[in-house]
């Protein structure tokens, strides 16, 4: 699977995971959809690929937090990488 290109048709992966073609009506591996439901049409996974992992797992939380059923604990989840974060930065295990 290229990190470049939509898994099923290999276009510019985020940019038109919704409205992909070959993607099913729901496609929870590729495409999951509170990671494709953005108002803006970008997928998450297109945003967060170019952070680092405590960073990019905080938006990827806070993206699905109204989304996948549970924000309490979506949010939670993202304070957690960013104090994880905030940690690694000043040099604390």
């Amino acid at each position: 699977m290229s990190t470049n290109g939509c898994a099923l048709c290999g276009r510019e992966a985020g940019f038109h995971a919704v409205s992909c073609s070959m993607a099913p009506k729901h496609d929870a591996v590729n495409h999951p959809k509170h990671y494709t439901s953005h108002p803006s049409g970008v997928e998450c996974i297109t945003v967060v690929e170019h952070m680092g992992f405590n960073v990019g797992n905080a938006i990827k939380y806070l993206w699905r937090a109204d989304l996948k059923g549970n924000a309490l604990e979506d949010l939670e989840k993202a304070r957690w990488y960013c104090d994880r974060e905030i940690a690694r930065r000043k040099g604390k295990p």
